[in-house]
């Protein structure tokens, strides 16, 4: 899927030519001059990194830096004419990803966007466990099946968690316990049962199968 980048950006020459550099490099884009625009499409679709610069009219690439962080974690590659330790270290402390100072090199802007890029999806690869069709986003805590978001509580995800973790081992309903309730647990055992029957409803009774007299384990694929 084609990365999307905002470009945040007031002097329209620059403005054009990252977008055409970025477009030729396989980047989907969108660009505002102001802060108050910036936050706006931000906050109107989803985007895989933002290109900031730090002087901009009505709101500054800080201030847009502080609003786009109480909502989201994305990458963040800051431009600055500002050459000062102060100001670089100013946007570090408010997690930008990197720096880069204008005038600055398009292959290495471009090197620089592509290994944050990187960086971001085996991180995100790292969050996220697949067994079968299933999926469980560790970061989200979302569930998916097929592609499907699964409507699951959080105890429902908790429990689901280990079968994918380690496919191919047994759980005991003490072990099941002491995941979801941290051995503070003093009721009937069967309690997990249940959570395991109503987990198989939502999936499809397939995935989790029953050991005889043992405990629960991930199903493995029938063909």
């Amino acid at each position: 899927m084609m990365k999307r980048i905002l470009i945040v950006e007031d002097e329209p020459d620059i403005q054009e030519l990252l977008c055409a550099y970025l477009k030729d490099a396989g980047y989907e884009t969108a660009a505002a001059g102001d802060g108050v625009l910036a936050v706006e499409l931000f906050r109107s679709r989803h985007f895989d990194l933002v290109l900031l610069d730090v002087m901009l009219p009505k709101i500054d690439g800080f201030g847009v830096c502080e609003l786009i962080r109480r909502q989201s974690q994305v990458p963040i590659l800051m431009l600055t004419a500002l050459d000062g330790e102060e100001s670089q270290l100013r946007g570090f402390g408010m997690d930008i990803d990197d720096y880069v100072t204008k005038p600055f090199s398009m292959p290495v802007l471009l090197e620089k966007i592509r290994v944050i890029l990187r960086r971001r999806t085996n991180a995100a690869e790292d969050a996220c466990l697949r067994y079968r069709d299933l999926s469980l986003n560790l970061d989200t805590r979302e569930a998916a099946q097929d592609g499907r978001i699964l409507d699951l509580t959080a105890r429902e995800f908790d429990l689901l968690h280990p079968f994918l973790a380690a496919p191919g081992r047994v759980f005991t309903r003490e072990m099941l316990l002491a995941k979801l309730w941290n051995y503070d647990f003093y009721g009937d055992e069967r309690v997990v049962d249940c959570h395991i029957k109503n987990l198989r409803h939502k999936l499809g009774r397939d995935y989790i199968e029953t050991v005889r007299g043992v405990g629960y384990r991930a199903a493995k694929e029938t063909h």
